[in-house]
């Protein structure tokens, strides 16, 4: 049943308050008998958050409402909406989402999911306040279940999720060989820099007229060495 909104409700949704505020009013409409039953709302928008209709999906018992998954989102197929809000009154009063609230919102993001239709929320109403399963971290919660996902993409993304984790470690493992190759590296410019340093220093003195033992003293290495580095003999 398409529910008709009032000049009172607005058209874009910003957020859970005005979604609560739009279904409180239509819950208060119905009379007393009908408030004293569960009903089940889908809210369809696009993309841009504006409201494209308001339909009573089922109505139930005072504790429960059946809900067959292709009629959730058969209006919203229709219609053209990409996404989608349910919504549901608890006539109790209770706002602790049962866990077959928390079932049927767990397989209905799959379904939305094959239709590509994002279910974004789903609020539990009362005449005097409200729970949203998105605010309360729930849905998120949900969104992480494999449930309802067909064995087929669990596998899928048991496997995309390996190859991912060895794309990480062959990473880390190319950046370790890169920084040791980058140490190596660095450490001989360092000595072939210090090398360099000792023979300017040692030519220059020798250049002066000083003594290879002299230097070698200056220099704190033993003469041998002071030869090595002024290339006047090669190491063995």
């Amino acid at each position: 049943m398409d529910i008709k909104l009032t000049k009172h409700d607005k058209r874009y949704i910003e957020g859970t308050d005005d979604v609560y505020s739009i279904m409180q009013r239509v819950l208060l409409r119905d009379n007393q008998i009908d408030q004293e039953k569960e009903h089940l709302w889908m809210i369809g928008m696009n993309q841009a958050g504006y409201i494209l209709y308001i339909e009573l999906i089922a109505l139930g018992s005072y504790k429960s409402v059946d809900v067959e998954p292709m009629n959730v989102f058969r209006v919203a197929v229709m219609k053209n909406a990409s996404r989608v809000i349910l919504v549901h009154n608890h006539p109790s009063g209770s706002l602790t989402p049962s866990e077959a609230d928390k079932d049927i919102t767990d397989r209905l993001i799959q379904v939305g999911r094959i239709l590509n239709i994002d279910l974004i929320d789903h609020l539990i109403i009362t005449p005097k306040s409200y729970i949203s399963f998105r605010s309360t971290k729930l849905m998120d919660e949900l969104e992480q279940s494999l449930k309802y996902v067909p064995t087929y993409q669990v596998v899928e993304r048991i496997r995309k999720e390996e190859k991912l984790i060895a794309k990480e470690k062959l990473a880390v493992a190319n950046n370790k060989i890169k920084a040791e190759k980058d140490k190596t590296k660095a450490e001989k410019e360092q000595k072939e820099a210090a090398l360099a340093q000792a023979k300017a220093l040692a030519n220059a003195l020798l250049n002066k007229g000083v003594d290879i033992e002299t230097i070698a003293k200056l220099m704190e290495v033993t003469p041998k060495k002071v030869e090595r580095i002024l290339g006047k003999v090669k190491d063995n």
